[in-house]
C-alpha cells in the first residue's frame, strides 16, 4: 500500500481503474508497513511470500492442522517477512502475484488450524466469509476510481493482524471464541462500511410525473405517463432517502 494514499478522504481516495496499485491490494496492517520502512524496494516481494506460503504449509501439514505453543506463531512470523517487501514498489513482472499468495496463506492458515483445533465448521467458514468479503471490497472499489477509507482498512486488522489475533488465541486455548468474535466484529464492520457508503451516495431526481398534456388524445384514448424532468412533477425518494 501506498504510504502516501491519503484514504482519509470521505468515500476513501480516487484511484485510476486502468493502473491498479498491487501494494494497496496487499492488506497490510500497520505492522507490516512499519516493517516495510526497514529496507523499501530492497526486498523481493514475490520471494518473501511465496517463503510464507510454504513455512505455513510446511508446518499445517507436519502437525496435521493442529499447531502448539510457539509453532502458533511461526507461520505469522514467516508472513511478517512478507511485510519487509510492503515499502517495494511491486513493478516486477510478476509482482501482481503477491496479493494472491498472501491471501492463499491467510485463508489457508484458517481454514486448516480452526477444525483441526476443534473449531465448529461454520464457524471457520463464516470467519472466512467474512475476511474475503473484506477483500472484496478492496478489488472492487478501484474498478469505480475509490478506496476503502484509511480509518476502515486499519480497524480490520489487515492479514497480518488477523493471523496474529489467531495465534495468541490458540496459544490461550480459546481459538473457538476468537474466531467467533473475529468473524462478528469483521462483519459488523462490513456493514457499517456498506451502509455509510450506500448513504452518502447521490442519486439523481426521477421525475414520476408527466407533463400536462402528455399522452392526451383526441377520443378520450388512455393518458400514458413518462419519467420527466419537468419542474411540475414529483421526485421519486432515493435509496438515501433524500428527495
Amino acid at each position: 500500500m501506498n504510504a502516501s494514499a491519503g484514504h482519509g478522504a470521505p468515500g476513501g481516495q480516487r484511484r485510476d481503474p486502468t493502473r491498479p496499485d498491487v501494494r494497496f491490494l496487499r492488506d497490510d496492517s500497520h505492522m507490516a508497513l512499519l516493517l516495510g520502512r526497514i529496507a523499501p524496494g530492497g526486498v523481493p516481494p514475490l520471494l518473501t511470500a511465496l517463503t510464507g506460503l510454504l513455512v505455513v504449509g510446511t508446518l499445517l501439514a507436519a502437525g496435521h492442522g493442529r499447531l502448539t505453543g510457539i509453532t502458533l506463531f511461526a507461520p505469522v512470523a514467516a508472513l511478517l517477512l512478507s511485510g519487509l517487501a510492503s515499502g517495494h514498489p511491486h513493478d516486477g513482472r510478476s509482482d501482481w502475484l503477491v496479493p494472491p499468495v498472501l491471501r492463499v496463506t491467510e485463508y489457508g492458515y484458517l481454514a486448516v488450524l480452526g477444525p483441526a483445533s476443534g473449531v465448529p465448521g461454520p464457524l471457520v467458514f463464516v470467519l472466512l466469509i467474512a475476511v474475503a468479503c473484506h477483500h472484496g471490497d478492496d478489488v472492487a472499489r478501484p474498478a469505480v476510481g475509490s478506496t476503502r477509507p484509511e480509518g476502515v482498512r486499519a480497524a480490520a486488522l489487515g492479514w497480518d493482524g488477523r493471523m496474529l489475533i489467531i495465534a495468541v488465541a490458540g496459544a490461550l486455548h480459546a481459538l473457538a471464541p476468537a474466531y467467533g468474535i473475529l468473524a462478528g466484529y469483521l462483519a459488523v464492520l462490513l456493514v457499517r462500511e456498506a451502509v455509510r457508503t450506500w448513504s452518502a451516495t447521490p442519486v439523481a431526481d426521477v421525475r414520476a410525473d408527466a407533463a400536462p398534456g402528455d399522452g392526451d388524445t383526441d377520443q378520450g384514448g388512455p393518458r400514458t405517463t413518462r419519467p420527466c424532468h419537468a419542474d411540475g412533477g414529483r421526485p421519486a425518494a432515493g435509496t438515501n432517502g433524500e428527495a
